[in-house]
C-alpha cells in the first residue's frame, strides 16, 4: 500500500440494510470503518423500495377496503390524489440520505460518495479516493434484469414509478412477480388501467399455487388483466405512448403511457470489477461459502440482496450484515439460514407464506398432510366484504408438525398472529 491510500479495518460498499447493519457492528467492535455509495445514502428499502412502496400501499388499502363495503353500509366517493400521496410518501424518503449520513458521522466511520470498484483484493477507488482494508464488505442491493428486448430503454424501473408525479392512465407491468403485483393494485387503486404480461403460466412461482389462484382472482375482480403465456418481445413508441408487443404463437399488442419493468431484480455488481479484485462468481452472482465469504477471495464478504443465495427482504439483509461483520471479526462461525423466512405479497387482502410449499416437500421425499380451504364465506371474510381469502397449512405425515403455513390473510392482524403460532409450532 502507497502513501496515498487511506487505510482502514473494513470498508462497506452500499449505505443499505445490509450495508449499514455490517458497518455498524464493526465499530462496536472498535474497527475503522469507511461506508461508500454511489447513491443517496439510505440504500433501495428506505428511499426506493419498501418504505415508500409501503406508504402507496396504505393508500390503496383505504381504497380497496371501501370498495369491498360498498352496498354493505358504506357510499361516498374516495379516490387517491397522488400529488397529494406522493408529497406525504417523500415526507418519509426525502430525510433518509442526511440522516444516515449523519449516524455514519456520529458513530465514527468515513463516508465517501461515489462510484466503488476494485483496484486489488484489499483496494477499491471511490470517486477519486483510493481506498485499502483488511476486510471489504459489498451490499450494493440489486438492480432490475436485463430483458434483452427492443426499446427496453423505454421500460421504467420500479425507482420511476415510486417517483412519478402523476399516475398514468394505461400500465403495463413485464412480469407476474411480486413487484409488479403490489404496484398493479396500487396503480389500479389509484385509477390507472392495468395490465401484467407474465411469460410462463404460473405467475408468483415461489408462492403456493392454490393461493396465488385466490389472489389471481381477485385482482382481475378488481379491474386488473393478467395475461400469462405472454412474454414481451419489444416495446415501441407510439403518437399516443407506447407498444407493447407480447405472445408466443400469435402476437398480441398493448398500448399503455408507461411500462414498468417487474420481471425480477439480479445483484447489482456488474460495475465492481470484480475480476481485479480476484472476487470470482457464478450462475447467481458472486460465489460466496456459508459464511458469506467469497471463496477466491476471503477479506470479501457480501450481504443483503447482492447475495443472490438469501432472501430480498431488508430484514434478511440486515440479518446478512450482521452476521458478516462477526464473521470477520471472530472468525467464520455464523452461517445464515432463510429457510423460515416469511414472504408477503402487499395487495389487498395479502398474500403471505413461510416454510417449505408442498412442491417442496415432495422433491425431499416428505410426506405431508394439507390443510386448505377458500374462506370467503367465514365471518372474518364477510365482515370486511372481502371475495376471496383463503388459507393452506402443510404438517408432517408422521410428526404432525407444521412444515410449511401458508397463509392468505384478510387482514395484517390476522396475518401476523396465524405465522406467529405456526412458526411457534415448527
Amino acid at each position: 500500500m502507497d502513501g496515498s491510500e487511506r487505510t482502514y479495518d473494513l470498508i462497506v460498499i452500499g449505505t443499505g440494510n445490509a450495508g449499514t447493519a455490517m458497518s455498524h457492528e464493526a465499530r462496536r467492535a472498535g474497527w475503522k470503518v469507511a461506508i461508500a455509495d454511489e447513491l443517496p445514502f439510505g440504500g433501495t428499502c428506505a428511499v426506493n423500495g419498501c418504505l415508500p412502496k409501503k406508504v402507496l400501499v396504505g393508500a390503496a388499502e383505504v381504497i380497496t377496503r371501501a370498495n369491498s363495503m360498498r352496498d354493505k353500509g358504506i357510499d361516498g366517493d374516495i379516490r387517491i390524489k397522488w400529488p397529494e400521496l406522493m408529497s406525504f410518501k417523500r415526507t418519509f424518503t426525502d430525510p433518509v440520505p442526511s440522516t444516515r449520513s449523519r449516524t455514519y458521522s456520529e458513530r465514527g466511520m468515513d463516508t465517501f460518495c461515489g462510484h466503488a470498484r476494485f483496484l486489488g483484493r484489499n483496494t477499491l477507488q471511490v470517486g477519486d479516493e483510493t481506498l485499502a482494508a483488511r476486510f471489504i464488505g459489498i451490499a450494493t442491493g440489486a438492480a432490475p434484469r436485463r430483458l434483452g428486448i427492443p426499446g427496453e430503454r423505454l421500460v421504467s424501473s420500479s425507482d420511476e414509478f415510486l417517483a412519478m408525479e402523476a399516475i398514468p392512465k394505461r400500465i403495463v407491468f413485464i412480469g407476474g412477480g411480486i413487484i409488479s403485483f403490489e404496484f398493479a393494485h396500487v396503480a389500479a387503486s389509484a385509477g390507472a388501467t392495468v395490465t401484467i404480461l407474465h411469460r410462463s403460466d404460473r405467475v408468483l412461482k415461489n408462492f403456493d399455487p392454490f393461493l396465488v389462484d385466490i389472489l389471481v382472482k381477485a385482482l382481475k375482480a378488481s379491474g386488473i388483466e393478467i395475461r400469462t403465456n405472454m412474454p414481451v418481445k419489444s416495446v415501441e413508441e407510439g403518437p399516443d405512448g407506447l407498444f407493447v408487443r407480447a405472445g408466443k404463437s400469435e402476437e398480441h399488442i398493448f398500448e399503455a403511457e408507461m411500462v414498468v419493468h417487474g420481471a425480477g431484480r439480479v445483484p447489482n455488481i456488474e460495475s465492481l470489477d470484480l475480476k481485479t479484485g480476484d472476487v470470482s462468481v457464478d450462475e447467481k452472482g458472486i460465489a460466496i461459502n456459508q459464511h458469506l465469504q467469497s471463496i477466491s477471495n476471503p477479506s470479501v464478504y457480501v450481504a443483503g440482496n447482492a447475495n443472490a443465495r438469501g432472501k430480498p427482504l431488508s430484514p434478511v439483509a440486515t440479518m446478512d450484515g450482521r452476521a458478516a461483520a462477526r464473521n470477520m471479526i471472530s472468525g467464520n462461525k455464523l452461517t445464515t439460514d432463510y429457510r423460515t423466512v416469511p414472504s408477503v405479497v402487499f395487495t389487498s387482502p395479502l398474500l403471505a407464506s413461510v416454510g417449505v410449499t408442498e412442491d417442496e416437500a415432495l422433491k425431499c421425499g416428505i410426506k405431508v398432510v394439507v390443510h386448505k380451504q377458500e374462506t370467503s364465506e367465514w365471518y372474518s371474510s364477510r365482515r370486511v366484504g372481502i371475495a376471496h381469502s383463503g388459507y393452506k397449512i402443510l404438517t408432517e405425515e408422521q410428526s404432525d408438525r407444521s412444515l410449511g403455513p401458508i397463509f392468505w390473510a384478510t387482514t395484517p392482524t390476522r396475518l401476523s398472529t396465524s405465522l406467529h403460532l405456526q412458526s411457534g409450532q415448527a
